[in-house]
């Protein structure tokens, strides 16, 4: 309860918000919605440099030794090529780093779902004891004797830099990370029909059918429906997923669908980075699943050759975004 009361005093904002489909900064692929910035967090290039410059820096964590992007990578698709990153003094993570790109349509964050905004999830890492394991107050003091953060938190937000500041504009930062230029984009969202081979076809054909039911879950321009499901991973758990927040047993293992988008990229794979391929990946699904009374009904075996099981893996790698992860504007300076 002390948690959801920390959120509620330091995380909360208005209702209302304000659209952004484009600025003079950046422009959204095709087929993709605009991005909603809250009424309190409006896009503006001195709140993204801010977040930006608080990303990469070692200030939040408790001993000045890690930064979002250490476990976040650019050249990952923001997230990281570990099961579990380390935190301060070396503490094991207790979840693999999802990818940051496209976080800005989630509908809530972490792999229970239990935060609603970009805002608040910022708050997790710094206050975790395997992460940050630090105090928001207490970084935005550290901040508060940078003249430096002094300076860009007032023209970004015309108050000294302090818990609000730190969640906004690292918040606002991670919105406009937003990848959708892959080959698989190039060819379903701007008409390039060169863009895919004709294996890479036969997989997005097979990913998309009855057969393999792939797209059930994973759908969309952001290739997730953001659903809560159990895949078959354990018969028995020591995550306890979606339950860990509502207590219910309706909702043990049961974790968020994760997107595909530069799935490649992000291995290894599943909620505690435990398959370390897209073939392991690919032979579970192919298989059919461990038994649980969660387990999604349609995660049962599949019966694909092994050409098309290459088919399937050719076309993920296709969902690589290389425009996205050597954007210079993103990387730590």
């Amino acid at each position: 309860m002390a948690f959801v009361a920390f959120f509620n005093f330091y995380g909360c904002e208005k209702d209302t918000v304000n659209v952004a489909s484009k600025s003079s900064d950046f422009e959204l692929p095709k087929g993709f919605p605009a991005i909603t910035f809250p009424e309190d967090n409006a896009y503006t290039k001195a709140r993204w440099e801010l977040g930006k410059m608080l990303f990469y820096d070692n200030v939040l964590s408790l001993d000045s030794s890690i930064n979002c992007g250490s476990c976040h990578k650019a050249s990952l698709a923001f997230s990281d090529n570990v099961a579990l990153s380390d935190g301060v003094k070396s503490r094991p993570g207790t979840r693999n780093s999802p990818t940051l790109a496209n976080v800005a349509y989630h509908p809530y964050y972490t792999r229970e779902g239990g935060v609603p905004t970009l805002e608040m999830q910022v708050l997790i890492p710094i206050q975790e004891h395997n992460e940050f394991a630090f105090n928001i107050v207490k970084a935005g003091e550290r901040l508060a004797k940078d003249s430096q953060y002094v300076a860009m938190s007032q023209r970004a937000y015309k108050r000294a830099p302090d818990y609000y500041v730190i969640t906004r504009a690292l918040a606002n930062f991670e919105r406009t990370l937003i990848s959708g230029n892959s080959p698989f984009d190039k060819y379903t969202y701007q008409g390039q029909n060169e863009a895919l081979n004709e294996v890479e076809k036969a997989g997005m054909e097979l990913f998309f059918s009855k057969k393999t039911n792939c797209s059930s879950c994973h759908s969309g321009f952001n290739l997730t429906n953001y659903a809560f499901e159990n895949n078959g991973l354990y018969e028995s758990y020591e995550d306890n997923g979606r339950m860990r927040l509502t207590n219910n047993a309706e909702d043990e293992a049961l974790f968020k669908v994760p997107t595909l988008r530069n799935i490649a990229l992000t291995a290894p794979y599943m909620h505690n980075g435990s398959m370390a391929t897209l073939k392991e990946v690919i032979d579970h699904y192919n298989k059919g699943g461990k038994e649980h009374h969660n387990k999604n009904k349609l995660v049962k075996p599949l019966k694909l050759t092994e050409q098309e099981k290459g088919q399937l893996i050719v076309f993920l790698e296709s969902l690589t975004d290389q425009q996205f992860i050597t954007e210079e504007k993103f990387k730590e300076q």
